[in-house]
């Protein structure tokens, strides 16, 4: 994604040249790595975390972290984004929409479809983190 805006600012400034579909290309391709990579993200423990208390809990206490967290926050969040989206994802395959822009991407109905993807993806990673979580509580209760 550097080099392809690199080669549009050196296109459009050192050349006057410039077409619609390459900038838009960008945009595209950062809703995919933003939307599709959430949940990876989430899975390798990569997002924002206050690590101030967390650091210095035992397991059992980061795991009901974990799962109070995941089950009261993350998945009512994907669950209202899914809601909120549907009938805007829907709209938009209805009229197949495209680019507004002459010489635009025709697919944006694509595009708009990846708001459906983001918070499936999470929530499936979600269910994962609340397993992993009452796991460890049922082991350091046993244990």
């Amino acid at each position: 994604m550097v080099l392809l805006t690199f080669t549009i600012v050196v296109l459009r400034y050192g050349f006057n040249l410039g077409w619609i579909w390459l900038q838009e290309s960008l945009t595209y391709l950062h809703v995919a790595v933003f939307t599709v990579v959430a949940a990876w993200t989430l899975q390798l423990d990569g997002h924002v975390r206050v690590d101030v208390f967390y650091a210095e809990m035992t397991a059992g206490k980061r795991a009901l972290v974990e799962l109070a967290g995941t089950a009261l926050f993350l998945v009512p969040f994907c669950v209202f984004l899914l809601y909120i989206a549907w009938p805007y994802v829907a709209n938009s395959w209805q009229l197949l929409e495209t680019s507004r822009e002459a010489g635009g991407l025709p697919l944006v109905f694509l595009l708009k479809s990846l708001i459906l993807v983001m918070p499936l993806l999470l929530l499936c990673q979600a269910f994962i983190n609340i397993t992993d979580a009452w796991k460890t509580l049922r082991q350091h209760k046993s244990g």
